[in-house]
């Protein structure tokens, strides 16, 4: 069993290690943009990317908030069940998002989704239709990037395939953009921040 573990977090070591620091800092700037602008911030993901959509969502909305005089319009679309329920039931699984997207989606929100496998019908159409509509679109996928990598304006890929790791590097990543404002509020604020990052 130990040489498992070990090798798993040899593995995972690697997966973090595979994060482009550069988007990650671009993608900082785009949620400081949408601070400033007052724009909304939509997360969403199937599975354990739900369950990370979500943990983003909280981080960015009350700990990050928290540090500055403004804070974040960030929901996660995995976190209402009812309407989530409805949308599948009436129309299909696939409109799960979309069908949220288009009741709140203005020009210039965020819709940011997060897959392992880059493939999930639910997120590929929704962020179809955010681009479509002037949102500004975001990926995180794994290597395999897959249709979202094709739609996205934004694509984080982390360099493993293994389901447990690229969602362990996704939450990685919703941390540094968190942390980042909690631990440097002036960044919230500073035209340049992310040049110091």
């Amino acid at each position: 069993m130990k040489p498992w573990l070990s090798e798993y977090l040899a593995a995972q070591k690697a997966a973090h290690d595979s994060i482009p620091l550069e988007s990650v800092a671009a993608l900082i700037e785009k949620l400081r943009d949408a601070l400033k602008q007052d724009r909304q911030i939509f997360v969403f993901g199937n599975g354990g990317s739900a369950a990370n959509a979500s943990h983003f969502a909280t981080d960015l909305g009350k700990g990050s908030s928290d540090k500055l005089g403004k804070r974040f319009r960030v929901v996660s679309l995995n976190d209402n069940t009812s309407w989530m329920t409805a949308l599948g039931n009436d129309y299909a699984y696939e409109d799960v998002f979309v069908g949220q997207l288009q009741n709140y989606g203005q020009p210039g929100d965020i819709a940011l989704s997060l897959s392992v496998s880059g493939n999930s019908p639910n997120c590929v159409k929704a962020l179809e239709w955010a681009r479509e509509n002037g949102l500004r679109t975001v990926a995180l996928v794994g290597a395999r990037r897959g249709r979202m990598a094709e739609v996205a304006e934004q694509v984080i890929v982390i360099n493993d395939t293994h389901y447990g790791r690229v969602e362990d590097a996704h939450m990685g990543i919703c941390h540094l953009l968190c942390y980042s404002i909690m631990e440097h509020p002036e960044w919230g604020a500073s035209k340049d921040a992310t040049s110091r990052l």
